[in-house]
């Protein structure tokens, strides 16, 4: 009988692995070691394309006459770092030995782990061994077990495998022929405009359409011209009660057109319920106040009532967690990643990197685990007992909670039920993230929110003014979603207000406006105390928040007009769970986007405005959503098995050639050059570069030079 194999994607997986193995281990240098069982671990990615000029020495200098580059075959590497290349030894010479005959595949369960053990398996030269593929969604000892028991031959993965490597290529021809051709037409005008001794325009497939986001944005930003509109409030309250006090009951209510109103279709009118100039609010408030011609009397016109019911929404996935971590913590989506990471590894909740919002059937079933281990916590004892008592965790599987069309690799991220002896070794914002996780978990479990509307409409002459009022009669679910780490007020403006709609409809108004509601009947006279004018205007786009950003990455579709190719891409977004938050990190490193880290939110630099002004007039599908997403959703058809990987490669192949010829053939310097200096306007600093970006010089619009040192710290 040989010996068996468990390599995992880093040391800390590989000890869960063996710890839930129940052997006992003897510790050599970069594995474990027990009679017929191995275990050992990569440090993320041992192995890497190799860089052009390893194909020929040629490629090593930038040149227009090599490019496009588009090897027949591809070259791969252990990565040039001693630690790396030492285990990457003794990894290869374990997987290889004569005495191995089964290799368990235990790196992280999506593509991108797939990716990492087939590099490794193919540059050490694995043959004849057989290999399983352990596919897991927690590290708890009973899903590792459960794992390595159902694991699958890894030719099962084969297509997951083909789209892993398709991924990388497209990045590396995109990166290679469209960075250096951009660079080589263009960032010689980038440099002496900005005054840099070194410039290189760098390109990524989502990274440059994500940065044409931003710009995008900002430009419409600076474009919008703010319009003034003028609304009519009336003040009424029951008739008889002193027009000097404030009396119990007085309520406030918002004039709109209807269709009876003297205003209707008038081009005086900014949308339904204002005015473009306030002389016309003037005028109709004089007409409501003058008695002469007509009575004058508020009456009540109709009171309508109807149940609203808000239901628990749907569990966290790893965009969704990120938008909530940035909004609650301020914390950049990277941050979120890191967290789940280490909860996950800690082994309190599930796999991170995943799209799916829903549990399987096959979870659902077994949920009540997860639901005992989690009520051993004071913190959520009394929501799982009700949870206990009411029986709602035997009939998750048959709601829309549960789902398996809906999942793709991984089930949502929920806790695991385990691992409570490592949560106080984590850090205090780790920890907070691991509470909206199981609060959003546990509400799955109740019953939605119920709320009464009430609407009242009082008529004046021809006029109607509404009020509305939206009670809470029932929490339900929103008693779980009372977080620890808020003080009361933010904890109602984050259960209600802003809950996943982000409306604001949940505030509740003073009950004592809600018992007059309810007095008053269809025709009643009130007591008009007065009206005035509320000016308002008309706000700019909201720039992207660390938040926001991923979400609008994860739904690229909203950027397509057309509804079939829309549809085509849905679920498929830019980039994936995985790569989302390095891709705005890298941006931010290479200094295309700012970040405030205090209101997370991305504004570009004048570097990334000019490099979005280079792609744009040279590249500009590469700016697209509708282009990044497909690119995305053909590698989800070649994962799927319904495009074939040399499809999709001749499709690439072409447009890498088709685009970098382009490039080459075009000259735009002098257009660049006027787009660059109209973008000065709005940056009237220099740029303080890191010292990757050093330069002497900076030469604005006004072609004013100044120096500058440059540190890796500015």
């Amino acid at each position: 009988m040989g010996k068996t194999v468990f390599i995992a994607e880093k040391p800390s997986v590989a000890e869960s692995f063996a710890k839930a193995l129940h052997i006992k281990f003897t510790r050599r240098d970069g594995y474990e070691e027990a009679q017929n069982t191995i275990v050992t671990w990569c440090f993320g990615h041992l192995v890497t394309m190799s860089y052009p000029d390893a194909y020929d020495e040629k490629y090593k200098r930038w040149s227009l006459a090599t490019i496009p580059f588009i090897p027949d075959t591809y070259k791969y590497e252990v990565i040039n770092d001693a630690g790396v290349k030492k285990q990457f030894k003794i990894v290869k010479g374990l997987l290889t030995s004569p005495d191995v005959d089964t290799i368990y595949i235990c790196t992280d369960s999506g593509r991108e782990g797939e990716y990492i053990y087939r590099l490794v398996a193919n540059q050490a030269g694995v043959r004849d061994k057989k290999q399983l593929r352990v596919w897991i969604d927690s590290f708890t000892d009973a899903e590792i077990i459960r794992g390595i028991k159902a694991a699958k031959d890894d030719s099962e993965y084969d297509n997951m495998g083909a789209a892993a490597y398709l991924r990388a290529k497209e990045d590396y021809l995109m990166g290679i022929n469209f960075s250096r051709a951009l660079s080589l037409k263009y960032a010689r005008g980038i440099r002496d405009f900005l005054g840099m001794d070194h410039c290189v325009i760098a390109v990524g497939r989502v990274m440059t359409c994500v940065l044409g986001i931003v710009v995008k944005r900002e430009r419409e930003i600076r474009a919008f011209q703010k319009t003034p509109f003028y609304r009519v409030m009336g003040s009424f309250s029951p008739m008889g009660e002193d027009a000097g006090a404030a009396p119990e009951g007085a309520f406030s209510a918002e004039w709109s057109v209807q269709a009876k109103s003297r205003y209707h279709e008038s081009p005086l009118l900014y949308k339904d319920n204002g005015f473009k100039e306030k002389k016309d609010a003037e005028a109709l408030i004089s007409y409501l106040e003058d008695s002469s011609n007509g009575d004058n009397t508020a009456v009540v016109h109709s009171i309508t009532h109807k149940k609203e019911t808000k239901n628990p929404p749907l569990l966290y996935n790893l965009a969704e967690l990120q938008n909530d971590c940035s909004r609650f913590f301020k914390i950049s989506p990277d941050e979120t990643l890191n967290a789940a990471q280490a909860l996950y590894e800690a082994k309190l909740t599930t796999y991170p990197r995943t799209d799916a919002r829903v549990l399987s059937t096959a979870v659902a079933k077994e949920i009540d685990t997860n639901l005992k281990g989690i009520g051993s916590l004071p913190l959520y004892r009394d929501l799982v007992r009700e949870i206990a008592e009411s029986g709602s965790w035997k009939k998750i599987a048959k709601t829309k909670y549960t789902n398996d069309k809906a999942i793709t690799d991984h089930y949502a991220i929920i806790p695991t039920g385990q691992g409570y002896q490592n949560l106080a070794k984590l850090p205090t914002t780790y920890q907070k993230v691991y509470e909206l996780i199981v609060r959003r978990f546990l509400s799955v479990f109740y019953p939605a929110a119920i709320y009464d509307r009430m609407q009242l409409q009082v008529a004046v002459k021809t006029e109607i003014l509404s009020a509305s009022l939206r009670v809470n009669k029932d929490r339900g679910y929103l008693k779980c979603l009372e977080y620890s780490f808020f003080k009361k007020k933010e904890q109602a403006e984050t259960a209600e207000d802003k809950g996943e709609s982000g409306d604001d409809e949940g505030r509740e108004e003073d009950p004592s406006l809600e018992k007059f509601i309810r007095q008053l009947k269809k025709g009643d006279r009130l007591q008009t105390r007065g009206y005035e004018i509320r000016e308002g205007e008309t706000t700019p786009p909201k720039r992207y928040n660390s938040g926001s950003m991923i979400l609008t990455m994860e739904n690229a579709g909203q950027f397509i007009e057309n509804e079939e190719l829309r549809e085509q891409i849905k679920g498929s977004g830019i980039g994936t769970s995985a790569t989302r938050a390095g891709i705005l990190a890298k941006l931010v490193d290479n200094q295309y986007l700012n970040l405030n880290k205090k209101t997370q939110i991305y504004t570009p630099t004048q570097l990334g405005e000019m490099i979005y002004d280079a792609v744009d007039v040279s590249i500009r599908p590469l700016l697209d959503p509708k282009l990044t997403a497909s690119w995305e959703k053909g590698l989800t058809q070649v994962a799927e098995g319904t495009t074939s990987e040399e499809e999709y490669q001749k499709k690439l192949d072409d447009y890498i050639t088709r685009r970098t010829n382009l490039v080459k053939q075009s000259d735009n310097g002098a257009l660049l050059n006027q787009l660059y200096r109209r973008d000065a306007q709005y940056y009237p600093k220099p740029m303080k570069f890191k010292a990757k970006y050093t330069y002497t010089k900076y030469k604005g619009s006004t072609g004013a030079q100044r120096k500058h040192s440059a540190s890796k710290d500015s």
